[in-house]
């Protein structure tokens, strides 16, 4: 998770020097992180029939080494057609490796310790993208952006030769055939809407196919929507969003972390273009939101038992509301140690409400519908995050990359769609449906997490 979850960001710092090396402009070098989200969402919704047919370990193991070798592909890439493919395909194996491994977590912990266990996963899933940038900027500066996806090779072996040896096989018993119309609904539906999004701004949002791929896209989902909810075995089973708390926390994520994620995007470009940084100088500002993340969860997290999901969830939301509308005070003159201020601020917010939504979200979800209802959390999750960079981009694209304006523009709009995921939260999430993960405080914490 911690893998993928820097593979998430660790480009964006490499951006501007993947523009200049390539001579593409941004909206062009984008599709190296869209392409990557692209496909994770594509191939999420076949990990839980996958794992079910062939194991967890199996798939596992197999994902680590696909993300592995896709990885030593993309720092070997001579042109951006080819770094794009090869994106894609280390989101394939970044696809499985995710929900197989917050299923076998799940699995292994019962309702009533998933806050202390929360207290542990949000540091891969969060810390991994706020150090993305530091670690980023380090090897583009001082070796070469080729060295952002070789670093992934030998953790890569490491991993693969670490599970091979420790992980538990889960095998249930495999029943059923892969929904392959849902698969490519889904996932001709989601490309479709996000290169609406993304050349929009580029070609014009009245232009002709800007306009058949964004209404293709929103067609195709709802058909795969329609078929999901009547179809025996459908690639993605929406009738579990039918509980009102998975329901509800996904829609929260959508609306307050993932527009948090989206914007850590943009923040590296902006540190870059507009306050003339250096790579390693915008990573070392942008990881500052790990310090955030770290104290929020440490701390916010002994509130959920007292707090619930609901509470922790708007307060973290308020505070990314806050966080984002503050980058509209920032420019080229601003103190740099304010706007490193700012990113803590924001990485304590983000903090509690993935703590929240990460610790209830499978509270009336059975084992057996673990692996399903993972894979909706991680399809949502992925594609909310593209769609929010295919935005914020657009936004940026339209007025020109390195306007002061467009950025703040960009900054509000994220702040506007954070503010209407807390607003959400607070009427949709019932603490009385998450009882269950608010017993027991926060004592015991080490001795439980030990083995994880």
């Amino acid at each position: 998770m911690f893998m993928t979850g820097i593979d998430m960001h660790i480009v964006n710092v490499a951006l501007p020097t993947l523009s200049t090396d390539f001579d593409a402009p941004l909206s062009d070098v984008q599709w190296t992180v869209i392409a990557y989200l692209l496909t994770l969402a594509v191939v999420i919704p076949a990990s839980g029939w996958i794992g079910d047919r062939i194991g967890t370990k199996r798939t596992f193991l197999f994902a680590l080494a696909l993300f592995t070798l896709a990885s030593a592909l993309c720092g070997a890439a001579q042109s951006l057609p080819q770094l794009v493919a090869a994106r894609a395909l280390q989101g394939v194996g970044g696809g499985l490796l995710t929900p197989i491994g917050t299923a076998m977590l799940y699995r292994a912990y019962g309702p009533e310790r998933r806050a202390r266990v929360a207290r542990t996963l949000i540091l891969p899933i969060l810390i991994g993208p706020g150090a993305a940038p530091i670690l980023g900027g380090v090897l583009t500066e001082t070796l070469s952006w080729r060295w952002v996806f070789f670093i992934n090779v030998p953790f890569g072996i490491a991993m693969v030769v670490f599970a091979w040896l420790f992980v538990p096989e889960h095998q249930p018993s495999p029943h059923g055939w892969l929904d392959v119309a849902g698969l490519i609904l889904s996932g001709a539906g989601l490309s479709a809407l996000l290169y609406a999004i993304s050349e929009g701004s580029i070609l014009g949002w009245a232009a002709p196919e800007v306009v058949a791929s964004g209404l293709g896209g929103i067609g195709l989902l709802w058909l795969f929507a329609h078929r999901a909810l009547r179809a025996e075995e459908p690639i993605l089973d929406l009738r579990l969003l039918r509980d009102p708390l998975l329901r509800s926390t996904n829609i929260t994520f959508t609306l307050t972390t993932a527009v948090f994620l989206g914007s850590l995007y943009l923040t590296p470009i902006f540190l870059q273009q507009v306050m003339g940084q250096s790579p390693i100088e915008s990573g070392t500002t942008t990881f500052v939101e790990v310090l955030g993340v770290a104290a929020g969860s440490q701390t916010l997290g002994r509130l959920y038992p007292r707090l619930g999901p609901r509470l922790l969830c708007v307060l973290g939301g308020i505070t990314l509301t806050i966080y984002l509308a503050l980058f509209l005070l920032v420019d080229d003159s601003t103190s740099l140690w304010l706007v490193r201020a700012l990113m803590f601020f924001g990485g304590v917010g983000n903090a509690g409400t993935f703590l929240a939504i990460q610790t209830s979200m499978f509270t009336n979800i059975s084992s057996a519908d673990t692996g399903h209802a993972s894979a909706i959390y991680n399809t949502i999750r992925q594609s909310s995050i593209a769609i929010n960079i295919a935005i914020v981009t657009s936004i940026v694209s339209a007025a020109g990359s390195t306007t002061l304006t467009a950025f703040h523009q960009a900054y509000l709009a994220a702040a506007i769609l954070a503010l209407t995921g807390t607003i959400l939260a607070w009427l949709l999430i019932d603490n009385k449906l998450a009882t269950k993960t608010m017993i027991g405080g926060s004592s015991g914490q080490g001795s439980d997490l030990g083995a994880t």
